[in-house]
């Protein structure tokens, strides 16, 4: 199977915009749509409408992926549960992708090859990782949930996704200059970095396709999550 021949259909819910992509014989389509409290409703309609637009069925794609988080505890949950559900009645594998890492790889096709993309995760934080780009990427820090302030970076990355637009006054001390705030989650990036994945073998059973949670009790308060980090 080359990439040129391969179906593979990618969602991504991590946010409040709900989008989908489907790759057929090296043509790419793609919906969206607005509305973090309907994404598992609009979704699959989204995602029939691309598969007639191509002309095919889901039992002919290659392979599911989805943007795995970390990201909305409800949009991250849905993406997984979609692509778990179709891979299972379809028979096929699935490919999760960091939804931080698709942020880098839009980020990338703006000129960026040193990329920290933020979301913010309420309560004064932010979800962030660090990734540079050489023929390929490697990662710098890893998903991590902490304060805005207490980010750090390699080098002068450029920064981007919703952090920037919360948070960006508690980021001064990162000294950088190159601000994104535009670049968010999307299926598009995530289509791409999955038929990476896909041909490298890092496809997974669906049963074992897992969400990104950075937060081991998602309901905590803020004054619980201020009292832990005085702690």
């Amino acid at each position: 199977m080359s990439p040129v021949s391969t179906t593979l259909i990618a969602i991504e819910t991590s946010t409040e915009l709900a989008s989908v992509a489907l790759l057929h014989r090296g043509a790419r389509f793609s919906r969206e749509s607005l509305g973090a409290q309907t994404h598992s409703a609009t979704v699959p309609g989204m995602i029939q409408s691309m598969l007639k637009e191509a002309g095919i069925r889901l039992s002919d794609c290659d392979a599911l992926a989805f943007g795995a988080g970390p990201g909305a505890f409800t949009g991250v949950r849905t993406a997984c549960g979609l692509a778990q559900g179709m891979a299972f009645g379809a028979g096929l594998p699935v490919v999760p992708v960091v939804t931080l890492l698709a942020m880098a790889e839009r980020a990338r096709t703006l000129g960026a090859d040193n990329v920290l993309p933020l979301l913010d995760a309420r309560m004064g934080e932010v979800y962030w990782a660090q990734y540079q780009f050489n023929n390929g990427w490697s990662t710098i820090t890893g998903p991590t949930l902490s304060f805005a302030s207490q980010l750090t970076a390699s080098g002068l990355p450029a920064v981007c996704g919703s952090g920037l637009n919360a948070y960006q006054s508690d980021l001064s001390h990162l000294g950088v200059t190159s601000f994104l705030p535009e670049v968010m989650p999307h299926a598009t990036d995530v289509l791409t970095l999955a038929l990476i994945a896909l041909h490298e073998g890092k496809s997974v059973h669906a049963r074992e396709a897992q969400p990104i949670y950075l937060r081991n009790k998602v309901a905590l308060t803020t004054r619980e999550r201020m009292a832990g980090a005085t702690a």
